[in-house]
């Protein structure tokens, strides 16, 4: 960014943390939020949206080419009046970034005059239109949109250098039962809890936590059914983008022998849950005691100032004082031996975790209990401590999960088809991939590469409505003057330094 938006930036940071340290030396004579004399007028001239970041969402959409390839890829009006594929689709994903929950929340821009001048658009599509839209979609029709956003999700790995291949592209996957109430929802079935709805399948790239695939499911479908296919096409997409090593994770559900010797032969490693089995137990049962050694737990993150005085476990206080049950874990030793699945030609190496147990009643110790959890891997060269944190590193999938659900509101089951449904799904989350892409973007200065490196990592990993509030919730005056849409920024936050640095990156 330029010498003036630096200045500006700094002054605006200077002014409020100022007010802040005042603020908290003030006497407490009256209460803070003292206002009374409030008045409302209607401006006549100025134009402002609160959305003010969607403006830096449509500039990334421009660069990475994502709208011409919807339109290249996806075929589904006859008739473009006045709507494209791409204004469908980024008005489903540019609603769940302005804090839209559900569909009928596209009216409330639909109605707003700046926010479409923003955008440069005479109207957008209203609910109604939006869930015809999804109602169009065939299954081919989803990949064929999955291959739009995947091609552009490989422009913008592209743009990151080397570096960013160069490490290992963790491969994950799950499922998650999304809940529907209503009763004449096409694919809808009951889920193994009991719930009616669907249930997608999840396939993600961890190291971004991208979405590269999402796939509708009827709610009564096992969680691993269609991985294998989507597991390979996640393969090739990382092959294209130039990793070299790529792991594939998984609960036991995704323990799929059958593929085993195809990815091993394709150099392809693999860590994944094993149920714990008659036979799996009674392995780990005959191995000698002297051969178990204690599991060492990896801290998650380091602690950069003093450790503080724990505080007290009130649950554990109620549970010792009324005497409930209680499973209490007492240690943890892994040992790992060779097996052969039987769909399998080769062995593979088995690293089994040993739990020991204690069941207790108050502060009084009944019997100790030994639980097995066993993992299945064809990587050699990590230990077995590394073989199970790698394991437990998968979910963290759950969080984009999380994020995917009550976050962007992704997947749910808003219209009244499997299709259709799964269509919905793969564009709200889009939402989500933006997020990602933006943080990609932003650049890295030399000089400050650490800090960069930092603050672009923070924006990976930041919570959804946090994103929403920090880049996209900004209010800006609109002006349009010839050819340009100049987004004057009305507010001041923590974060627009780094919204000023990727704009002047695009």
């Amino acid at each position: 960014m330029n010498r003036a938006t630096r200045r500006k930036l700094a002054a605006e940071r200077s002014k409020i943390e100022r007010r802040l340290d005042a603020g908290r030396h003030a006497p407490g004579d009256a209460p803070m939020l003292a206002a009374s004399n409030i008045h409302y007028e209607l401006a006549e001239k100025t134009s402002a949206i609160a959305h003010g970041g969607i403006g830096a969402i449509q500039l990334l959409v421009k660069k990475t080419g994502l709208s011409d390839r919807i339109n290249e890829k996806l075929h589904l009006l006859k008739v473009h009046a006045p709507y494209h594929e791409s204004d469908h689709v980024l008005n489903i994903a540019y609603n769940a970034l302005c804090g839209g929950r559900t569909l009928d929340d596209i009216e409330l821009r639909r109605n707003d005059r700046i926010f479409l001048d923003a955008l440069g658009a005479k109207s957008i599509p209203d609910p109604t239109t939006a869930g015809d839209f999804c109602r169009r979609f065939g299954a081919e029709d989803i990949e064929h949109l999955t291959e739009a956003i995947n091609e552009t999700r490989l422009e913008v790995w592209k743009q990151q250098g080397p570096a960013f291949t160069a490490g290992t592209a963790r491969i994950d996957a799950d499922g998650s039962t999304v809940s529907t109430l209503g009763e004449c929802k096409e694919g809808m079935d009951i889920a193994y809890n009991g719930v009616w709805g669907y249930h997608p399948l999840l396939v993600s790239l961890a190291n971004t936590a991208e979405p590269l695939f999402i796939v509708n499911r009827s709610g009564n479908r096992p969680s691993h059914e269609g991985v294998v296919p989507k597991f390979d096409a996640a393969i090739e997409l990382c092959r294209r983008a130039g990793f070299k090593d790529i792991l594939l994770r998984g609960d036991t559900d995704f323990a799929l022998t059958a593929a085993f010797d195809k990815w091993d032969e394709g150099n392809v490693r693999f860590i994944f849950g094993n149920d714990a089995r008659k036979n799996m137990v009674g392995r780990a049962n005959n191995v000698p005691d002297e051969l178990y050694r204690e599991l060492e737990r990896r801290a998650e993150r380091v602690i950069a100032t003093e450790s503080r005085t724990r505080p007290e476990n009130v649950k554990d206080r109620i549970v010792r004082e009324r005497g409930y049950r209680t499973l209490r874990l007492s240690g943890e030793d892994v040992v790992e031996f060779e097996y052969r699945p039987g769909k399998c030609k080769k062995t593979y190496r088995v690293v089994a975790l040993r739990k020991n147990i204690t069941v207790t009643r108050g502060d009084t110790a009944l019997f100790d209990e030994i639980r097995y959890f066993f993992y299945i891997t064809n990587d050699r060269t990590l230990t077995a401590d590394e073989v199970v944190h790698e394991a437990h590193q998968r979910c963290n999938q759950e969080n984009l999960i999380e994020q995917l659900k009550n976050g962007v509101r992704a997947l749910h089951a808003p219209v009244n088809t499997l299709n259709a449904n799964g269509a919905y799904m793969l564009m709200a989350s889009l939402a989500w991939t933006l997020k990602a892409w933006f943080s990609l973007y932003l650049p890295v200065s030399p000089r400050w590469e650490e800090r960069h490196t930092a603050e672009r990592e923070k924006v990976l990993r930041m919570e959804f409505r946090t994103f929403v509030a920090s880049f996209i919730n900004i209010p800006a005056q609109i002006i349009r003057t010839g050819r340009r849409f100049i987004f004057r920024i009305l507010g001041w936050n923590r974060s627009e330094h780094m919204l000023f640095r990727f704009l002047y990156a695009m």
